[in-house]
């Protein structure tokens, strides 16, 4: 096929021309949306030779890569461009493929920096990897790996799926707790569970005001090529229990009364 037919361009196109109908073409066509690998590797191919002067000039003037042995005296000469043929074919091949894809991982696997395998497919071959899930990545977060896929460079962009009970923002974490409205009141306590595991005993102040959010410092989410860690933050949402003893309505109607 026709490196300028795949890209839509004329022979006489400027670099800027090429690189302009590449971009739009990659983007319509690449796998991640759907497109066909296929076409989208003969659109890389098109624009990894057109965009190089060397390759450009290589490809528009076929018949200067064939020997007239009659002109060549010289045997080291034939040996020596037999040499290059060889060395770009080598080149050609050792081209590492680049590789992308989306996974998905959930907030304790990156809390944990937990292994995960993945299934790839490449043009040729199906590949089982086992790829480190960086501590702390957050969702659009792009990674690169070597050598897990034989002459090919994976990249990976981090996809975090919602949690039940904590919610992210950048690395801190939020979460509710609801607490009875006479508990905010006269004050109590109450046992959370973290993101890490560990339990721990939060206190809730007399007069507590609803709504209020508390913050527990350090037990957030990890910040990403660090030691720190961001914070939990807990936002007391109210109720009022369905049942309160008579005594305690008469005492509240009483104050109320006196105010």
């Amino acid at each position: 096929m026709d490196h300028y037919d795949t890209l839509g361009v004329a022979r006489n196109a400027t670099p800027d021309e090429i690189k302009k109908a590449y971009r739009k073409l990659a983007s319509q066509h690449h796998p991640d949306k759907g497109g066909d690998t296929t076409k989208f590797q003969q659109i890389q191919t098109a624009y990894e030779t057109l965009s190089d002067p060397a390759k450009k000039h290589q490809y528009d003037n076929p018949t200067q890569q064939h020997f007239n042995f009659s002109n060549h005296n010289n045997i080291n000469d034939i040996f020596s461009m037999f040499g290059d043929i060889f060395r770009q074919h080598n080149e050609h091949q050792n081209r590492n493929q680049l590789l992308r894809t989306k996974v998905e991982v959930s907030l304790s696997e990156v809390y944990n920096g937990s292994n995960k395998n993945l299934r790839i497919q490449t043009q040729h071959n199906i590949h089982m990897v086992t790829i480190n899930i960086p501590k702390g990545i957050q969702t659009g977060q792009q990674v690169r790996y070597d050598q897990l896929v034989p002459n090919a460079v994976l990249i990976i962009e981090f996809v975090l799926l919602p949690d039940l009970k904590f919610e992210r923002n950048n690395n801190d974490l939020y979460s509710n707790q609801s607490l009875s409205v006479l508990d905010l009141i006269v004050g109590t306590k109450f046992d959370f569970t973290t993101i890490s595991g560990k339990t721990l005993e939060v206190v809730v102040k007399p007069m507590t005001q609803p709504f209020i959010q508390l913050k527990l410092v350090g037990c957030g989410m990890p910040i990403i090529n660090t030691n720190n860690y961001g914070d939990q933050i807990i936002l007391i949402k109210p109720f009022i229990p369905a049942n309160i003893d008579s005594n305690i309505i008469d005492v509240i109607e009483q104050h109320i009364q006196n105010k």
